[in-house]
């Protein structure tokens, strides 16, 4: 079926005297009149494009109901394919750059004509439907849908009368009605059948049926409806589906199964059935606080059914795969909410690990849902100020990126201090290198492979731990150094032999390390952050990255430049504490990592306070393995037992 929405225009009057009041009245009533016209006619044609959309998806989906090999079985539904079939022919003509679509509605109405199989009409349907979506606007969805029991309401309320208390298109009014309701449980036909068209079916009516516009509910209840009526037929997959790589909501609504089949090769009919059963996976895969409340509701509901270990994995991914992506433009805008929900999701997943808590979990995820939901009124792209975007572009970058340049920084240092500048380009290439690796990780993450949360999380805490216990060992070797009577004779005998062994490649590897651990990490706050913004911000987030990029690059100059001044006793004694100190960093950043992966246990110090910066947080784990490093760096700079200083090497 096709809709046909006529549209109306007032009459303008004008009055034209030569009062500068009222003829300034008149312009600005002009430019209003011709913005009215511009505005409707850009409706005018997204509502073509969309009719034409339903009429080759009814096409494609009620023609096996009028032709089968060569015959007509049903005069009336043959009518109709012909009707509709010239219809789109004479429709795509009236379209601006139509011209593919043309020969597409040409192709399918002499297809139609000569009574050609389904076989034959199917695809040159979802190739004039392709088309059409390319010159049709995006379609505007909302961030979520309405809950499951309100839209069963609406459903009963506004559809069960004809198409029956469970879909099945036997209602009370059905077999007054002709033609007669859709049954939305027929999966083949489900197959064929886009939720953009159903959407269009309740938002606009269907033309010559019993199907009227509902006109009085609002886009999300409208939206929430087309994906109740699209989940009917496959209720029997209850399963929660990972949504393909590369796939978005808007093609999901804007295709039919079966399109979506062929469109995509890594998905399968399960994962379709899955996505239109339960679609939460679509919505969330947008919005990383959508992704924490919808891991959280799955945590809460493997709880209450006994699976312990599930509940606690889905609520570690909660915060890995959902809030830790929004946490940075989110501290930019309010840091105490930002606080608050990291304690509430703490919480609750430590309350996952403990049998008999139902009572306090469902009341905590009630809490927390509260303030992802708060959290995501102010982060939504109509609140989000340009100034808020700007900082936390530039905080993500410098909180990133600072540790990762004084690793660099004090290995180059280092080697230009021993008079081995030839050795700084291995530095320089594991930097470079692992730009290009994280980078590239990034690109595979989102379109071959599936890297979840908890595995970053590992990769960053196992990158942090490598990188603590070399520099410590640095630390403590430079710190040996500081007095030696024969720094030259070490030099000449030992650097440049070592130097020349395979150690180089050692630098390389401990600059790639400091340098991709955050990259990646940094790509994705990044992405998250762009999904929070509109497209004319994007120069808020530009800006703060260029600035942040600036600072640590004055940072850098700042630091070289002056700690090759010092003389060797002095620069080494500053190259200790630089070393000593970013292993205390990474060493509490590491134990925090791998605690958000889940493996290392997680024990509250009973004193709130986190100094993210320097890799401070208030558990017993990570405040144990900062007292060892402190406790052995003193020992180091007081010189006792063995970290004492040696004269020679």
């Amino acid at each position: 079926m096709y809709i046909d929405l006529p549209t109306k225009a007032g009459a303008v009057k004008n009055v034209f005297t030569l009062d500068l009041r009222k003829t300034s009245g008149l312009i600005i009533s002009l430019i209003m009149f011709f913005s009215f016209i511009y505005t409707a006619h850009a409706n005018d044609a997204q509502s073509d494009t969309r009719q034409l959309m339903q009429i080759a998806e009814y096409v494609g989906a009620d023609y096996p109901s009028a032709v089968a090999n060569g015959e007509v079985i049903n005069e009336a539904e043959y009518s109709e394919m012909t009707e509709f079939s010239a219809l789109a022919v004479e429709k795509t003509r009236q379209l601006e750059n139509g011209q593919a679509a043309v020969e597409a509605a040409l192709k399918l109405q002499k297809a139609v004509a000569d009574k050609q199989n389904p076989d034959v009409i199917h695809p040159i349907t979802v190739e004039l439907r392709n088309i059409l979506i390319k010159l049709s606007p995006a379609v505007s969805l909302p961030s979520e849908l309405l809950p499951s029991q309100q839209v069963q309401a609406l459903y009963q309320q506004n559809c069960s009368a004809c198409h029956g208390v469970k879909g099945h298109g036997d209602g009370e009014l059905a077999a007054t009605l002709d033609p007669t309701p859709t049954d939305f449980t027929d999966k083949e036909r489900a197959m064929n059948r886009s939720l953009i068209g159903l959407y269009d079916a309740i938002t606009n009516g269907i033309e010559g049926t019993a199907m009227v516009a509902l006109s009085h509910l609002n886009e999300k209840q409208r939206w929430s409806l087309a994906f109740y009526a699209g989940s009917l037929a496959f209720q029997d997959n209850k399963g929660t589906a990972t949504v393909p790589a590369g796939m978005t909501i808007q093609d999901f609504v804007s295709n039919s199964p079966n399109t979506l089949l062929s469109k995509y090769p890594t998905l399968d009919n399960k994962t379709v059935a899955e996505l239109r059963s339960n679609p939460e996976p679509l919505f969330a895969s947008n919005d990383p606080l959508a992704m924490a409340k919808q891991q959280l509701n799955a945590s809460h509901k493997s709880y209450m059914a006994g699976e312990y270990k599930i509940a606690q994995g889905q609520a570690v991914s909660a915060y890995l795969d959902g809030f830790e992506l929004a946490e940075n433009a989110l501290d930019a805008y309010d840091p105490k909410l930002r606080k608050d929900i990291e304690k509430s999701m703490m919480a609750f997943r430590q309350l996952t690990s403990q049998s008999d808590k139902q009572d306090e979990l469902t009341a905590l995820l009630e809490k927390t849902n509260s303030q992802l939901s708060q959290a995501q009124d102010m982060l939504s792209a109509d609140t989000l100020s340009d100034s808020t975007l700007f900082t936390a572009s530039l905080v993500i970058l410098l909180r990133e990126g600072l540790e990762a340049m004084l690793v660099v920084l004090a290995l180059v240092t280092v080697l230009v201090k021993t008079e081995r500048r030839d050795a700084v380009k291995y530095v320089h290439a594991g930097w470079i290198i692992a730009l290009i690796a994280g980078v590239a990780t990034w690109w595979a993450a989102q379109n071959l492979i599936s890297i979840s949360g908890a595995s970053r999380e590992i990769m960053e805490g196992v990158g942090a731990l490598m990188a603590a216990v070399i520099l410590f060992y640095v630390g403590f070797w430079m710190h040996s150094k500081t007095n030696a009577v024969a720094w030259q004779a070490y030099i000449n005998q030992h650097i440049h032999r070592h130097l020349s062994t395979g150690t180089l490649w050692g630098l390389a590897g401990l600059s790639f390390i400091a340098v991709y651990r955050e990259v990646f990490e940094t790509v994705l706050f990044y992405q998250a952050l762009m999904t929070q913004s509109a497209v004319s911000q994007s120069m808020s987030i530009v800006s703060g990255f260029v600035t942040a990029a600036v600072v640590l690059a004055v940072v850098f100059w700042v630091i070289i430049k002056y700690s090759l001044r010092l003389p060797i006793r002095k620069f080494f004694t500053f190259s200790t504490y630089l070393m000593l100190a970013l292993s205390f960093v990474l060493i509490g950043k590491a134990v925090a990592a791998l605690q958000e992966a889940d493996l290392i246990s997680i024990s509250s110090f009973p004193v709130d306070f986190t100094l993210s910066w320097i890799g401070v947080y208030s558990t017993w784990e990570g405040l144990a393995a900062q007292l060892a490093i402190l406790v052995l760096s003193i020992l180091i700079l007081i010189g006792i037992g063995p970290f004492g200083k040696r004269e020679t090497a």
